[in-house]
């Protein structure tokens, strides 16, 4: 038996589009740093170089210094498979790539061809090998990596109508290739890895509670498959937490750290500033002004870090780390009020999407 409880700390998306990321990142820090691991999804390439993606709406390259901003404050892991990493094509994954490996930072999801982005992650902690595994589940399909071509790595869920498979369609089916990608996957990387974990980008964004139809459905399979955690994000608002056979689902991990002037009406970008307009009308909400650099559903200021701690015997203890998102995005750990606040939120919208209602207790612990 090892020596020594592990733990880890999971955040959602990471979007510094802005100058100054460790100010924006320091809030939460702490956190970050006082883990034995530390894992989050970045949303977006980091480059100065690189060809603008058609199809959906591109995010603006974030600037390339940022990456080591985002190890300093504390990360080590970094999940990539999004619907945005492929924005600035491939030279845009090139060098999100090369600035990670030279910042010390380990990740997954992305690449310049489907076997890479697929290529799983496994680091050591403890005397143990923790594995990580990532999939975009929302499109666009040309976001999606290729045997020969540069994107992330993909689950395809299918839509009841046939219509695009794209970040705001309504997605519900998972495919029997969606399954027996995971299948495969997870069994191949649990034979390097004692502890499993499995990042999907899914959703439905800018609304509280509501999870797709697909959304449990290929989180149980994972579990099933023989993941120990599934870490959800994109939504940009957190979504509830359950548990299946005994192992938990963050649905959604929301914004783990975005500012960024993308989705402001005041740009130069056509598509985004359209974006920025049609959203609120879309998805039914009017951001509060103040959040200039993060103006997304006002329910997102209740925003959260999940955390693991893996114990000599086995068992896991899952807990969250409340965060308050202040104006005009930077993300805080919480406390008095906001604490207790963020928590009754999070049990609240648990049970408003129809999972199994859960109870988080003052030092953050879950329990079913």
């Amino acid at each position: 038996m090892r020596e020594g409880a592990i733990s880890i700390v999971l955040a959602g998306d990471l979007v510094l589009d802005e100058p100054d990321a460790p100010y924006w990142l320091a809030g939460i820090a702490p956190a970050l740093q006082a883990a034995d691991l530390a894992v989050g999804h970045l949303e977006v390439p980091h480059s100065a170089r690189g060809v603008e993606l058609k199809g959906d709406v591109p995010a603006p390259a974030a600037p390339p210094e940022n990456v080591a901003a985002i190890a300093a404050a504390g990360f080590h892991l970094l999940s990539l498979a999004g619907n945005h990493i492929a924005d600035c094509g491939a030279d845009g994954i090139a060098d999100t790539l090369i600035l990670m490996a030279a910042a010390g930072l380990n990740g997954t999801g992305a690449g310049l061809t489907l076997a890479q982005a697929r290529t799983p992650v496994v680091v050591e902690r403890g005397g143990l090998n923790i594995g990580l595994l990532s999939y975009n589940c929302v499109g666009p399909e040309i976001s999606w990596a290729t045997e020969t071509s540069a994107g992330c790595a993909y689950l395809r869920i299918e839509t009841a109508d046939a219509s695009p498979i794209a970040p705001a369609a309504n997605l519900e089916c998972v495919t029997d290739k969606a399954l027996a990608t995971v299948k495969g996957d997870i069994a191949a990387l649990k034979a390097k890895a004692d502890f499993v974990m499995v990042a999907l980008h899914k959703g439905i964004v800018h609304t509280p509670a509501r999870l797709a139809p697909y959304e449990r459905a290929i989180s149980h399979a994972a579990i099933d498959a023989g993941a120990d955690v599934v870490i959800g994000h994109h939504a940009h608002i957190v979504r509830g937490i359950e548990f299946h056979r005994g192992k938990p689902i963050f649905h959604g991990l929301g914004n783990g750290c975005v500012v960024t002037g993308a989705l402001s009406p005041a740009q130069d970008h056509p598509a985004r500033r359209e974006w920025a307009e049609r959203r609120k009308t879309l998805f039914g909400f009017e951001p509060d002004p103040a959040y200039t650099l993060a103006p997304f559903h006002p329910e997102a200021v209740n925003a959260m870090l999940g955390r693991l701690t893996l114990h000599p015997d086995g068992s896991v203890d899952v807990s969250i780390v409340p965060v308050d998102v202040l104006a005009p995005g930077r993300p805080v750990l919480a406390e008095g009020e906001r604490k207790e606040a963020v928590a009754r939120y999070i049990e609240q919208i648990t049970v408003a999407a129809g999972l199994p209602p859960i109870t988080i207790a003052a030092d953050g612990t879950v329990m079913a």
